[in-house]
């Protein structure tokens, strides 16, 4: 349902939540030195400086190129070309595998570049007409919501770049832990056949993927009440799940083989025991919390293991029903920097949001009737929607505004570095 509650000024409310969102882009990088931001540890990551300079260019190249930013100068001509992501329809860009080697602009000069194209927009939204606001609207809140998966893609990146320092650093200090139970039991809650909708329900900001709404027909199942915990992996693999090819798909098998895969990713042995690479640097385990990194392959192969499957998206959806995320001042912000464990007390009100990313076996494809934005826009998201693989749910590093049912993230099934783990589901 849509809040019926009174709406402050647009302008004021937008101008707000951009300066908020933006200064937690940069909060984030606090704790980060110049060397930290310049770090690309591999093909699919980018230097915190990158993301930085990218989530301006957004705004530059898709907002403030609009008439009614009348008089805009643009920062420097050659940012159109080292921070274009990947829109053809913009133009040539710096290959992303080399990112690692601008050296320059500094950092110093990246966070002048924001400083310069925030004081365009705020002085811009000030001179808009309200027709003008109201048309320029869409393309502002499409640039904050990018933003903030890029300030996701801030925290995943420096931690795969901090787990191939052998001095295994730590963002931050890991918080004072208080003594967690063991793994919480796992239950089941039912759900009938029938004809149910899914996708975003017009309430609120939503990614053109995420519709249009449309029905599913459902047969009868259920779904597990948390996620798949340490405490139940250290079982799959104390099994021999990474060492039996029966329960793995030939792909994920294969991948398994070449990877060398024994462990989910940031998992070392230290003394004969397992440790896991955190934000908070090394640390023991604890087998309450969700297990996270997994690929497809290996949620796969657990869900196999466990006489279970992957939920479809539509499943999860339908069995998150209603449920809503309660935000506060800290929404722009992630919920924590790693799951947090889970207790008996999660199974009265399951945890549908904010702790791993749930793979399902639902390929990455449009909705029925789904059209791609014209122009360069339209490369956003739908010219992805091949050979990969639906994520639910969201993770602890999702800024909470963006926990909702319908959001879809999307990766390659061998992807691990994201925060993704996974939820049973079964057919009755």
């Amino acid at each position: 349902m849509c809040s019926t509650k009174p709406e402050v000024d647009v302008r004021e409310a937008l101008v707000d939540r951009y300066r908020r969102i933006r200064a937690a882009t940069e909060a984030a990088c606090a704790p980060l030195s110049d060397e930290d931001m310049m770090v690309q540890s591999m093909a699919d990551a980018s230097p915190t400086k990158w993301h930085l300079a990218h989530t301006s260019w957004f705004f530059e190249q898709f907002v403030l190129s609009d008439p009614g930013f009348k008089g805009y100068s643009e920062y420097h001509a050659a940012f159109n070309f080292l921070f274009n992501s990947y829109y053809e329809a913009v133009g040539p860009r710096y290959p992303r595998p080399q990112r690692s080697l601008l050296t320059r602009p500094t950092a110093a000069e990246v966070f002048r570049y924001r400083t310069h194209v925030d004081a365009a927009i705020g002085n811009g939204l000030s001179r808009l007409t309200d027709q003008e606001l109201n048309q320029l609207r869409p393309l502002i809140e499409l640039g904050l919501n990018h933003e903030q998966q890029h300030l996701e893609l801030i925290f995943t990146d420096i931690k795969h770049a901090f787990a191939q320092n052998p001095l295994r650093p730590a963002y931050v200090q890991a918080p004072r832990q208080t003594s967690v139970a063991s793994t919480p039991e796992l239950r089941w809650r039912e759900f009938d056949a029938g004809i149910r909708c899914i996708g975003h329900n017009h309430c609120g900001f939503a990614f053109d993927n995420e519709g249009p709404r449309h029905r599913v027909w459902l047969e009868p199942f259920a779904l597990a009440d948390r996620p798949v915990c340490v405490g139940d992996y250290l079982k799959f693999m104390a099994d021999g799940g990474y060492a039996r090819p029966e329960l793995w798909l030939s792909d994920g098998w294969a991948a398994c083989q070449a990877r060398q895969w024994e462990a989910p990713l940031y998992w070392e042995r230290n003394d004969g025991c397992w440790m896991q690479f955190t934000l908070h640097g090394m640390q023991p385990f604890c087998e309450a919390s969700p297990v996270v990194h997994v690929s497809y392959y290996e949620a796969d192969a657990f869900a196999r293991w466990a006489g279970a499957r992957l939920p479809t998206e539509a499943e999860w959806e339908v069995a998150c029903g209603d449920s809503v995320v309660e935000l506060d001042d800290d929404a722009f912000g992630p919920v924590s920097l790693h799951p947090r464990p889970l207790s008996a007390n999660d199974a009265d009100q399951p945890a549908w949001f904010g702790d791993v990313w749930n793979w399902t076996q639902s390929a990455y494809h449009p909705y029925p009737g789904y059209q791609a934005a014209s122009g360069a826009l339209g490369e956003y998201n739908g010219k992805f929607m091949c050979n990969q693989f639906v994520l639910r749910g969201g993770s602890c590093l999702t800024p909470r505004s963006h926990l909702r049912a319908s959001y879809r993230n999307f990766f390659p099934p061998e992807a691990r570095w994201q925060f993704t783990g996974l939820r049973l589901a079964r057919s009755r």
